[in-house]
């Protein structure tokens, strides 16, 4: 593995720690909430052009840490607001010369016991939406893109966390749910179009904890999490989404006292999942360890985990793929405010089919359907 690159702190009253990023889903924008030393604001990132660029976009007073932002792909930000508790407050902002334009939403209100969290843009990227978690349902709000304000679109039993897109109109939406009585969490499909409707979508092993954590819609390849191979041990595994294969966990995704994360997909692999490219972001857990993540690039036909050092200044865990192959990181440093780093993906191996590839364990001994993915006799790896 090559050198990490360790940010160091100046010897000055620390900084608040620096936020990530949002990005659409077709890489024209994105937004961050960004800090200057003195207050927190929403920022606008710029993507689409052959430099990013980033326009901030203050209003009349700083915003709160713990604020949400999200990008629109026709150039606004929506902005979530905590106010009172329970109260969250949602507006849409837009640069307008030197000042910036704020457009009121409308507010949602929350049980006291509920937690509300934005979900990851929309395919149609001009529409958002949040989850409230309160302790026996998640409710499901249109927060932009409706024609009133918030719109509540579904109820959910149990408690949801996640959140994946399974079409390209942002009416499936696949969420990780703790069922009210107990047991493990399963990945089921929510229909906004028809009140909510639930059906299973992921299910590797009747009493596994199974949550789906990326779907590519061009290849069709997922990315999962679960305790299904390796009881008390959740890992990363893939397969394909409406396929007859199984759910693989492959040995190279596990990377000893490292959590493993992935955060982007290669986009415009008809047809070929196993040669999309996967971005993921490495981080150690080994105890009092310190340093920053860094970077794994990964494809199904291999079995090997690239790990490379991270640009300095990543937003970790944020990034998105040509469909050339070319990974783009964005990046904040003292001297660079809006940056880029583009990383090639590692040239994939060529076909021998003369060496057939070694098992992965385990094997589920039959095929696998989309909506329920079991795994038969648990195998110890090899």
């Amino acid at each position: 593995m090559t050198a990490l690159v360790i940010e160091t702190a100046p010897e000055t009253r620390p900084r608040p720690p620096r936020t990530g990023c949002v990005i659409t889903t077709d890489a024209s924008y994105a937004a961050r909430l960004a800090y200057d030393g003195t207050s927190w604001f929403p920022q606008r990132w710029t993507l689409d052009g052959p430099e990013p660029y980033a326009v901030p976009l203050p209003v009349n007073q700083p915003e709160e840490p713990g604020t949400d932002v999200l990008p629109l792909t026709d150039g606004r930000v929506l902005i979530r607001r905590g106010a009172d508790g329970s109260r969250h407050l949602f507006s849409l902002l837009y640069p307008t010369g030197p000042g910036t334009g704020e457009v009121p939403l409308g507010a949602v209100e929350c049980a006291e016991d509920a937690e509300l969290t934005l979900l990851p843009p929309a395919p149609d990227g001009c529409s958002a939406y949040a989850l409230e978690v309160g302790e026996k349902s998640t409710q499901v709000w249109l927060v932009a893109g409706g024609a009133f304000g918030p719109e509540h679109v579904a109820e959910v039993p149990g408690r949801c966390s996640g959140g994946v897109w399974l079409d390209r109109t942002g009416r499936l939406l696949a969420l990780d749910r703790e069922p009210v009585d107990g047991g493990p969490v399963k990945t089921v499909a929510v229909d906004l179009e028809r009140g909510g409707e639930v059906s299973p979508l992921l299910q590797i092993a009747e009493d596994s904890d199974d949550r789906l954590l990326l779907a590519d819609l061009d290849s069709g390849l997922i990315l999962v999490r679960s305790d299904a191979a390796t009881p008390g041990e959740l890992r990363l595994g893939w397969g394909v989404l409406g396929s007859t294969l199984p759910i693989r966990f492959p040995q190279g995704l596990r990377v000893a006292d490292c959590e493993v994360t992935p955060f982007a997909v290669q986009p415009g692999q008809t047809l070929m999942p196993e040669s999309c490219a996967v971005a993921l972001r490495v981080e150690s857990t080994a105890g009092a360890a310190e340093g920053l993540p860094w970077l794994g690039v990964w494809r199904p036909v291999e079995g090997t985990l690239h790990q490379l050092a991270a640009p300095g200044g990543w937003l970790a865990g944020a990034g998105f793929w040509s469909r050339e192959g070319v990974l783009s990181l964005p990046y904040v440093t003292e001297e660079v405010s809006c940056g880029l780093a583009r990383v090639p993906a590692p040239e994939p191996p060529e076909p021998a089919p003369e060496q057939p590839p070694a098992p992965e364990a385990p094997v589920a001994p039959r095929p696998v359907p989309l909506g329920k993915a079991p795994l038969g006799g648990r195998k110890a790896d090899g």
